[in-house]
């Protein structure tokens, strides 16, 4: 009787002894990635600076290409503390009856309901419109762009369009040229001019750079005129053209390029 021989026992597929791989840590990012992400260059030109030395970590200057950051790490490029969050832009055409601030604590409409539908990034608004002004009013998390626009001295330019309760005539048109005087100091107003065929001389167009508060509704009171409307139609050479009442788009890269170059002065 022919002896039973014994299967040789099959080696395990994975030895016990075999070391794991390092499970990714959530968070990190690339280096690169993060100087780019900042608006200082691209990712290309960021290995550039990284391997010249020019880039710090924690106060530690980091030549190594693929380096991993965690959320909490410190970046610098000269004396510029970098972030890694993508810089965003957005236009909105604001409606009516929706209040220009971030929160709200008697639970009013707020643009934010509006613009956070289509953007997961932290933006807040550049500048304010009131309640019942409507049109042009940007959105983005770049703090240092923000703080630039509505900074006096760079000379923002708006245009508005106003409907007045009545009609208003050409001696009142002037003397808003002239500049009305506020009780904090004139109202400088540089264009203001009829609109549209001119039939209806209740309807005016206006251009400023000045960045008093609610500064178009209060030289129309101030001449005996009342605001029934008013439209926002240009920022900083920016328009909301093609943009429907309470939507937001996305800005170009050209529209991007434009603001940091000045040219909506």
């Amino acid at each position: 009787m022919r002896e039973d021989r014994k299967k040789p026992n099959k080696k395990p597929r994975y030895s016990p002894n075999k070391r794991k791989a390092p499970l990714k840590e959530p968070g990190l990012e690339r280096l690169n990635k993060v100087i780019a992400n900042s608006g200082v260059c691209s990712r290309r030109e960021a290995d550039k600076l990284i391997e010249a030395g020019l880039i710090k970590v924690n106060g530690k200057v980091v030549i190594e290409m693929g380096y991993k950051v965690k959320p909490d790490d410190q970046v610098k490029y000269q004396s510029k503390i970098l972030t890694g969050e993508r810089k965003v832009f957005i236009i909105m055409n604001k409606p009516k009856d929706h209040i220009t601030t971030v929160t709200d604590t008697h639970d009013r409409k707020t643009v934010m309901h509006i613009v956070q539908r289509m953007c997961k990034e932290r933006v807040y608004p550049v500048g304010r419109l009131d309640r019942n002004t409507t049109g042009l009013l940007l959105f983005t998390n770049d703090g240092e762009m923000a703080k630039r626009l509505m900074h006096p001295s760079y000379g923002i330019k708006k245009i508005y369009h106003a409907q007045l309760d009545k009609v208003i005539n050409a001696k009142d048109l002037q003397a808003i040229r002239k500049g009305v005087i506020l009780e904090d100091g004139k109202a400088q107003i540089d264009v203001v001019e009829y609109i549209g065929d001119k039939k209806d001389r209740r309807k005016v167009g206006l251009e400023l750079h000045s960045g008093k508060n609610r500064i178009i509704r209060r030289v129309f009171e101030h001449l005996g005129f009342k605001v029934m409307q008013l439209d926002r139609i240009g920022y900083a050479g920016l328009t909301k053209k093609d943009i429907p009442r309470g939507r937001c788009r996305y800005m170009t890269q050209k529209e991007v390029g434009m603001l940091k170059m000045g040219h909506g002065k």
